[in-house]
């Protein structure tokens, strides 16, 4: 049961926000303190990605493991809602724990969330960018070196390979098998 009353609890999730959280905000000092320069919530990008980096074509989100419905799985059965609707069972994780109190909007609220990221993330990748999803879990203390390392990894790997380029042999150079005039004694 919950331990709010419904005031506070409206409260609290009134104050829950979805731009400069402190996950987000790690990422960013991250970034910026090794030299990667980024756009904030792009507007002409779908589902406005937490921060865009224009010269590596790469989108990143920085998602609430809860909000997001992170390592969750669909799990076989129904539950019926008080509008008997029939809606899927949510497996709870390690991350992630659906609410006991109004499951039937919490439950459509998350699939509907995990769908439009999915949706969302799809359309990026058809425009040509690459997406990356960094979880809130991926940034406790325990994990957050590795974590933010491996991203910048990912985008030093996505800017070579984008950005290399393969030359043709010349057909005339192939015969040549020195490349200066040779020195007769």
């Amino acid at each position: 049961m919950d331990t709010l009353t419904q005031k506070q609890r409206h409260n609290n999730m009134a104050a829950i926000r979805s731009r400069n959280t402190k996950p987000e905000l790690m990422v960013r000092r991250w970034l910026w303190s090794r030299g990667f320069r980024y756009r904030l919530n792009s507007p002409r990008l779908p589902g406005h990605p937490d921060l865009v980096l224009r010269k590596y074509r790469t989108c990143i989100f920085v998602n609430g493991c809860f909000w997001h419905g992170h390592k969750t799985e669909v799990v076989e059965g129904t539950f019926v809602s008080a509008d008997n609707d029939s809606l899927p069972l949510l497996k709870d994780s390690d991350c992630f724990r659906l609410p006991k109190t109004n499951r039937p909007f919490w439950t459509r609220k998350i699939l509907r969330n995990m769908a439009r990221d999915e949706q969302e993330q799809r359309q990026l990748a058809k425009m040509g960018w690459h997406c990356i999803t960094i979880w809130e879990c991926e940034l406790k203390p325990q994990k957050r070196e590795r974590t933010l390392t491996a991203l910048e990894y990912t985008l030093n790997h996505i800017y070579l390979q984008d950005h290399t380029v393969g030359y043709p042999p010349i057909d005339e150079e192939q015969d040549y098998d020195v490349a200066a005039e040779s020195v007769t004694p």
